[in-house]
């Protein structure tokens, strides 16, 4: 049984219960966490504000650096170990769960260089005043990390912070907490500072509640549900505590007659297939120029027909879902579509010897999905692709930003000129042209608009939402 991590040691949960770890392949548990309420998070934040107050606050940016480079080497060291985890846990080929590895070693590399390079600067003023402003940490950050990737927001969200200087409280969601309870003890060995990083497992209606709910708390980073965001929000505002949310997406990937569709298909097929997908950023919606329609749905439905799904250790196109419940979300989403009258166009194969109890959702491509179908406008958050046509350049941007959601799009065309005046008008965070998600981006900004979200991680950019900036103006003449 799995402990809370807090102020570098082994701590047993209050409430002295335990949640039952289920491995999503075959439905059976093999581990269980901590059952963390207020008490352990009041002690985590605690620790935190003990270590920003003392040893980690006391540190200069090149020391911080040193030891997110650190950090990062560590995590390569086990990046078996840590793969092995993740993909039990969270039922991922053992080849996503491998990249998620180099992706957070990847965060702290990217931080660890950034640390001493977060700038203030002067600003000219009148005769006889020097102004200039500093971005000083915030303080103590609170991080609320979803079960779809969680070493990769650990790294995007936890990195940044500690970065910037600041102390950190991290609340996993309790269907995956392995990987990153044993990140935060990589963290002591290393020789971060007892404090520094402070794991708190649980569920989200205790322990999460009461991290957005502690006054010690000085910041929030939630990556979820638009509708736990408003809560975390809600709750955040009773101590006016800003909050960094990225609440997921209908990304839409706009495929245009004169595109590459050699280069086309594989990438919209893995931008779905990625993590069964349970990605915020999935393209799960393909709008197609009609004169290229037929063309598009033949190529995308052979590749899904060739799609194999199956347990994490057999290291397939796509694993589990990560739990019954949301293997019975998809399934309600598909048997509505059915319901209406939608036509798959290509799915893929259970392969044969998959245990019984595992949570598989097979790829599925639905073709001619009506705009205000409900499979095209809300997150089903599994390998379903609704596909529909559009006329026009006018039409496609219609169709793309006609979601409440923001997140990321994507452009296949070859005209230079359409590139950039149809990426200037989508409603998104990101926009990739002839590619999608740029191989993982950690350099990159990302965030959303409208019921995406608001803030941006990832990127130099994610450092500033972890600090404070401060002016000071020195009058001298």
């Amino acid at each position: 049984m799995q402990q809370h991590f807090i102020d570098n040691r082994w701590v047993a949960p209050a409430s002295g219960q335990y949640i039952p770890v289920i491995d999503p392949s075959d439905g059976q548990q093999f581990d269980a966490v901590a059952q963390g309420n207020a008490h352990d998070v009041d002690v985590a934040v605690g620790a935190a504000r003990a270590a920003f107050d003392g040893a980690w606050g006391r540190m200069t940016a090149t020391e911080r650096g040193r030891l997110l480079q650190k950090l990062s080497q560590k995590l390569l060291d086990h990046t078996e170990e840590l793969a092995q985890l993740e993909s039990c846990d969270c039922g991922k080929p053992l080849k996503q769960a491998r990249a998620d590895v180099q992706a957070i070693a990847r965060y702290f590399e990217f931080y660890a260089g950034a640390a001493d390079k977060l700038m203030g600067e002067t600003i000219p003023y009148q005769s006889g005043y020097t102004v200039l402003t500093l971005r000083e940490p915030q303080g103590v950050t609170g991080h609320i990390i979803p079960w779809n990737y969680p070493l990769q927001i650990f790294g995007r969200s936890v990195g940044a912070s500690l970065a910037a200087g600041n102390a950190c409280v991290v609340k996993p969601a309790e269907d995956a907490c392995l990987s990153l309870l044993r990140v935060a003890e990589l963290t002591a060995e290393v020789g971060f500072p007892s404090g520094t990083i402070n794991v708190v497992t649980g569920f989200g209606h205790e322990a999460g509640d009461a991290l957005t709910r502690h006054p010690g708390i000085n910041h929030i980073s939630f990556t979820g549900s638009p509708n736990i965001g408003k809560r975390v929000v809600q709750t955040a505002a009773e101590h006016h505590t800003p909050v960094t949310l990225e609440l997921g997406g209908k990304s839409p990937q706009v495929v245009f007659a004169d595109a590459d569709f050699d280069a086309m298909v594989p990438v919209v097929v893995n931008a779905i297939v990625q993590n069964a997908g349970q990605t915020c950023s999935a393209g799960s919606r393909v709008l197609v120029e009609r004169s290229a329609y037929e063309e598009v749905i033949a190529r995308l439905a052979q590749a899904f027909n060739q799609l194999r799904v199956g347990p994490a250790t057999m290291d397939m196109d796509c694993g589990p879902l990560i739990r019954h419940s949301q293997l019975q979300r998809v399934a309600a989403f598909l048997d509505e579509a059915r319901r209406d009258g939608l036509t798959v166009a290509g799915a893929g194969q259970l392969v044969q010897g998959a245990p019984e109890g595992g949570f598989y959702q097979v790829p599925t491509l639905l073709r001619d999905v009506p705009p205000s179908h409900r499979l095209a406008q809300e997150e089903v958050f599994g390998p379903v692709i609704a596909i529909m046509p559009f006329d026009d350049e006018a039409h496609a941007v219609k169709l793309a930003n006609g979601t409440e959601f923001g997140l990321v799009a994507s452009l296949w065309t070859r005209d230079g000129a359409r590139q950039l005046r149809l990426a200037r008008q989508l409603r998104a965070g990101q926009v990739f042209i002839n590619n999608y998600g740029a191989g993982g981006g950690i350099e990159l900004p990302f965030g959303g608009v409208k019921a995406s979200g608001h803030g941006r991680e990832k990127g130099f950019e994610a450092l500033y939402g972890f600090t404070v900036l401060k002016t000071i103006s020195i009058k001298h003449d």
